[in-house]
């Protein structure tokens, strides 16, 4: 290359760069941004505001009734009539996960034709899995 090109795609170069990067604004009001405002009043409420950010999180509940293992062949001939039974004696408590946790344990009930949980024993923290 001459040093005329060089010279030339050097220009190019610049102003290019100059025209793709935007310039840095300065703040000189220290007024915070929309977003920054909610971050420092989420701060300032405490626990109770950043509790309050998660209260639309879905988790995945889970109860279960008993388990057992199955030969393939013991699945294969299962059909309409079927009963498979479990390593749970009947009026036993049943488990109910949250996110795959073991979070408490609780009696079957019926509601309204559903099945439901009621409660009668939260785990603490060193015993879930």
């Amino acid at each position: 290359m001459t040093e005329e090109m060089i010279n030339n795609t050097e220009v190019q170069t610049e102003e290019i760069a100059e025209e793709t990067v935007p310039e840095p604004t300065q703040n000189t009001d220290n007024e915070n941004s929309p977003a920054q405002s909610e971050v420092v009043n989420q701060e300032i409420d405490g626990d109770d505001g950043n509790m309050s950010m998660l209260m639309g999180v879905q988790l995945k509940v889970a109860v279960e009734l008993g388990r057992t293992n199955l030969s393939v062949k013991e699945v294969l001939d299962l059909q309409k009539g079927s009963v498979v039974e479990l390593d749970r004696i009947a009026g036993d408590a049943v488990d109910l996960y949250i996110n795959n946790t073991l979070i408490a344990r609780g009696d079957v009930v019926v509601v309204d034709d559903k099945f439901g949980v009621r409660i009668t024993e939260i785990l603490p923290a060193e015993k879930r899995t």
